[in-house]
């Protein structure tokens, strides 16, 4: 399986997680308002602190992004392009979010696909201190209660990451067992969730959220992603029994490259390996 040396030595738990419980809900994000801010509303207005959402066709400006791109100091495998300000409203076609904390305050990871005023296609992580709703979306919610994503430094790839951490209830209404997870670099995205699943008795679970890098992508379609870093999101993911009985990841994903290339499809298991990370939250079904 592909792998990139990463700067730092790997930690023996390849799976950062903490479980809670959660519940799905769907929002507004209110125009005029930084996209942090009205994703913290929307998710304070349920009582939660924190979670993951995704969404389809929403509107953005001012907007703010980079893509992945190569490292120019070999501190880390990967790194991140200059930033890119387009002008005028950014169209979403897809995306995913993190909403935890950094340094004590509200912060999102956030990846995406869109077309910008000009009509360029593009896609990538937005920056959460310079993008600004441009008029009302609707999103896809999952709320986690007894858990948060959290920044901290992570010596293994010399980034700041999201991590779950244990956290006080909120007293928020939840409907269902839930994991907050972070999987670590060089291990194949759909067996570490399996593996995951199978060690804690889980026989069917959703994916909420779902933002990452995986080291290029192989999808079922047949086609390939090649360049290395990747920036990606989650679109929809299940945890259930295949034909043959065993535990199978269904994992459909967007992302874009450092080259600017960008794929949509479904991933095949056993051969898409994590670059850096990859957060989400499963929800138990059985």
């Amino acid at each position: 399986m592909r792998s990139i040396k990463q700067p730092g030595a790997p930690v023996a738990e390849r799976i950062q997680w903490v479980e809670g419980r959660g519940r799905a809900f769907s929002f507004t994000l209110l125009a005029g308002l930084p996209l942090l801010e009205a994703a913290r509303r929307g998710f304070a207005a349920e009582g939660f602190g924190g979670g993951v959402l995704n969404f389809r066709r929403g509107a953005l400006g001012p907007f703010a992004y980079v893509m992945p791109a190569l490292s120019k100091t070999g501190e880390n495998a990967a790194f991140y392009s200059d930033t890119h300000r387009p002008e005028g409203v950014t169209r979403t076609k897809l995306g995913s979010m993190t909403l935890g904390m950094r340094d004590g305050a509200p912060f999102f990871h956030c990846h995406g696909l869109w077309t910008e005023a000009d009509g360029k296609a593009s896609g990538g992580h937005m920056l959460p201190d310079e993008t600004v709703v441009a008029e009302p979306f609707e999103v896809e919610a999952f709320g986690i209660d007894g858990a948060m994503f959290t920044a901290e430094p992570d010596p293994e790839t010399n980034f700041k990451l999201f991590g779950p951490v244990a956290s006080a209830s909120t007293g928020a209404r939840t409907t269902s067992r839930s994991f907050a997870l972070r999987l670590r670099p060089n291990q194949d995205f759909a067996g570490g969730i399996e593996d995951f699943c199978r060690a804690h008795g889980i026989a069917r679970a959703k994916i909420h959220g779902g933002v990452g890098s995986t080291i290029g992508a192989r999808f079922t379609h047949g086609g390939a992603t090649e360049p290395f870093a990747t920036e990606l999101a989650i679109t929809a993911g299940t945890i259930a029994a295949g034909s043959s009985g065993a535990l199978e990841a269904a994992l459909d994903v967007a992302l874009v490259d450092y080259t600017g290339g960008i794929a949509e499809g479904r991933m095949v298991r056993g051969d898409n390996p994590v670059l850096m990370t990859m957060e989400l939250v499963l929800e138990v079904l059985g």
